[in-house]
């Protein structure tokens, strides 16, 4: 009896892979003409309400504006920035109140984080709640804080405090307390925005890592020490950025709390260009202090960079 052999399977090559067809130009040159199209209304606002202004102040920085014609004074007004005694102040103002500010929102803002953080459903109240104060308009929570700042005992802020037996504070009335009362509201407004970054940040953290660090016996602020705080070292590099830019550019709130008084106590580098520009006159010197203020904004924000890539490296 006869077995039929079948025939020897041969492998068969798998059929070639076309190459993926590279885009003709034409059509790529399409793609960067419709995205150029559709930037440039947003471009041309900032040419015109931004970068040509910006020029026009640098030029502006170098000369002394008056009403018919304006001279070329080179670098006087500088000059007179770094040696009078009332730009030195504002500068040392400014600086005071954005590294109190920042370290305030940071401390604040990180431990309303770690408070609210969780799956509840309910803590969504809260966050929004929490949140309110940065989405209100600078100028109505200055305002409501002036109010409350009312240096007498009807005052909100001096009721509370007469209450634990604390006498009537004068708060911005006073030249050893408005610069720290403009800090205290800065940092209630500041740190809502904080806590939410903050909060972004602590979802990315691994959980299980906590798991480990329980069943090895770390304590709670050892897991904060060790986990929670190296996982957020991009976050604090972000909003120390922020919140430093935003405590050096100060105006609204001072402006309106105290307008740099009294006696200049809280006098920051803006409210003082201001007044130059807008009150006397003197444009050329209210020019150059924002270029000052511009190049120093620019420094932090490098210098931040720059720290950060080393600490990454």
């Amino acid at each position: 009896m006869s077995r039929s052999v079948s025939p020897p399977v041969v492998a068969q090559a798998p059929p070639p892979v076309a190459a993926p067809r590279r885009r003709p130009k034409r059509v790529r040159r399409r793609g960067t003409l419709v995205a150029w199209a559709f930037l440039s209304p947003a471009l041309l606002l900032f040419l015109y309400f931004k970068f040509i202004p910006m020029a026009k102040g640098l030029v502006m920085s170098f000369q002394e504006i008056r009403y018919i014609d304006s001279s070329w004074v080179g670098l006087d007004n500088y000059r007179t920035i770094l040696t009078d005694d009332a730009f030195i102040s504002a500068i040392w103002h400014s600086t005071v109140l954005a590294l109190g500010t920042t370290a305030g929102s940071l401390v604040l803002g990180l431990g309303l984080a770690l408070l609210i953080e969780g799956p509840s459903r309910y803590l969504w109240f809260v966050r929004t709640a929490a949140f309110l104060p940065v989405v209100t308009t600078m100028a109505v929570v200055a305002e409501v804080w002036r109010i409350m700042y009312h240096p007498a005992d009807t005052g909100m802020i001096n009721s509370i405090l007469g209450w634990f037996g604390a006498g009537v504070q004068p708060f911005l009335a006073s030249e050893n307390s408005s610069l720290l009362s403009i800090m205290g509201m800065s940092i209630w407004r500041g740190t809502p925005y904080d806590m939410m970054i903050f909060l972004a940040g602590l979802v990315g953290v691994d959980r299980t890592l906590y798991e480990a660090a329980a069943v090895d016996g770390a304590s709670t602020w050892e897991r904060l020490r060790h986990i929670t705080l190296p996982a957020l070292r991009p976050v604090f590099w972000i909003l120390f950025t922020l919140a430093a830019i935003r405590g050096l550019r100060v105006f609204v709130e001072v402006y309106v709390l105290t307008n740099g008084g009294p006696n200049g106590s809280s006098e920051v580098l803006m409210t003082l260009v201001y007044k130059l520009g807008f009150q006397k006159g003197e444009l050329g010197v209210a020019s150059a202090g924002g270029i000052l203020l511009f190049l120093a904004t620019l420094l932090l924000t490098v210098l931040v960079q720059v720290m950060r890539r080393r600490q990454a490296a």
